[in-house]
């Protein structure tokens, strides 16, 4: 099974979800050879509950995953936190949209929860926990008490970082930090536009169908991170297309090449 730990559904935070760019990605995440995405949006995207409601509506929740045309599709979320940092919670879709929920006075950066206090919350869930890109430069994690990053599952080898920054370099510094941890890393393209996927994905020895599952593996390190030889190239582009679309975008948040 191959699957992407960070990838979102939308083309930015403030546009609304698009059902059409939304099956567009699907389409394409699967042509990249994908089988599996957990769908981390940003917890204080617009309308955040809107993209569960349209999947509710138009694809079947199977013990885990919502199957998208063949496609597993985790749910999850992105979160901010006070600390500055993102970690990635992924699991059952109830439990992402309970914890959601408890987190609704703390969307503006002003408000966002402290590390332990998300931990503290996530302790109460069954879910996975990634540190998202601990070396990103606007939003690291590496500052961050390392009893409190103990709590976390893995940690985020993001197709991002390893397009700014030097690849070997990279990769080295997260590994170094990731076994002071003790924790593993997972590959993940954080993409917001499909020609990014595949840049970075993870071949799971066998098919997961829930979080448990997906916890297992990785704590067994029944796994393997592939980073792309097209790594550039695909975020590159990605990075020069979400430009494009985000222009079209209108007041009511819709990219204009999309909206019906």
């Amino acid at each position: 099974m191959k699957i992407d730990f960070h990838s979102h559904v939308k083309i930015s935070k403030n546009s609304m979800f698009m059902p059409e760019y939304f099956s567009e990605m699907v389409k394409e995440a699967s042509d990249a050879g994908l089988d599996a995405l957990a769908m981390t949006e940003h917890f204080n995207t617009r309308k955040f509950q809107d993209i569960y409601d349209y999947l509710d509506e138009h694809y079947a929740y199977v013990d885990g995953y919502y199957n998208v045309e063949g496609l597993k599709l985790f749910p999850g979320m992105e979160v901010d936190v006070k600390e500055v940092g993102h970690i990635l919670i992924i699991g059952d879709k109830n439990e992402i949209l309970a914890i959601r929920n408890r987190l609704d006075s703390h969307t503006e950066k002003e408000h966002f929860i402290q590390f332990a206090d998300l931990m503290d919350i996530a302790d109460e869930y069954n879910v996975l926990r990634i540190g998202a890109h601990p070396f990103r430069e606007s939003t690291p994690l590496h500052h961050i008490d390392k009893e409190q990053l103990k709590r976390l599952d893995a940690l985020d080898l993001n197709g991002k970082d390893l397009y700014s920054y030097s690849n070997e370099a990279y990769v080295e510094k997260l590994t170094s930090f990731a076994e002071s941890l003790e924790l593993p890393i997972v590959g993940g393209s954080d993409t917001h536009q499909f020609l990014q996927y595949g840049c970075i994905y993870n071949t799971f020895e066998t098919n997961c169908n829930d979080v448990d599952e997906l916890k297992r593996m990785i704590t067994n390190g029944g796994y393997h991170t592939v980073i792309s030889p097209n790594l550039h190239l695909k975020v590159k582009s990605a990075t020069l297309v979400k430009k494009l679309i985000k222009n079209t975008i209108n007041q009511e948040g819709y990219a204009t090449i999309y909206a019906s």
